[in-house]
């Protein structure tokens, strides 16, 4: 699955920019989210975990500087991914430059990355040896003004072969967050619909 077009090595590592970064700042102040964790949208993270069979789920708000995982879900114990057994467990916060979800922010798109080791771009990201993040997909949260709050994504320590089945479904879990952010209610989220049965 192709990416982009190769870039000259210099530029591989380079976090896109990030142009509405003001505007989704605004957008989710008025919202209310993208500052503290959200009970129901951990829930919703789990929710895709199990969807997915992925071991982090997160609901990524992006603001100037950072990520904020209002929504999140991780295994009960590190994964081991370093020579020495050991591993460190996802937090809610992550730098701008960590990640793939600012990739699908700037370009408004849906990204699946089956094996992150197949793409010079993301090989050297900081969570591939930090986490042993291997794998990743992810869709932008794109509300009714246009503006993208953020992202659903989830990843794996392992290669997955995502396909077009992992697309749809992730894309659809994304389509059907949105209205549910835009309407909150002081004390929380909307209940969740009906629980979508697990990938094939």
């Amino acid at each position: 699955m192709s990416y982009d077009p190769p870039r000259p090595a210099g530029r591989l590592l380079l976090t896109p920019e990030d142009k509405e970064a003001p505007a989704r700042v605004r957008r989710l102040r008025a919202l209310g989210l993208g500052s503290h964790p959200e009970p129901s949208l951990d829930v919703f993270a789990y929710s895709l975990a199990e969807l997915t069979g992925a071991p982090y789920a997160m609901v990524n708000f992006l603001g100037h500087e950072g990520q904020f995982f209002a929504g999140l879900h991780t295994p009960t114990a590190a994964p081991a991914h370093r020579g020495d057994g050991t591993g460190a467990l996802l937090g809610r916060v992550l730098p701008r430059d960590h990640g793939f979800c600012p990739h699908v922010v700037a370009r408004r798109r849906a990204l699946a990355l089956e094996d992150v080791s197949d793409y010079p771009r993301f090989a050297g990201n900081p969570v591939v040896d930090e986490f042993g993040i291997r794998s990743y997909l992810g869709a932008p949260l794109i509300d009714s003004t246009g503006t993208v709050l953020g992202t659903v994504s989830v990843t794996d320590v392992r290669p997955r072969a995502w396909g077009r089945p992992g697309l749809d479904a992730i894309k659809a879990q994304a389509a059907g967050l949105v209205p549910r952010l835009e309407r909150r209610e002081g004390d929380g989220l909307p209940p969740c619909g009906p629980p979508t049965p697990p990938m094939g």
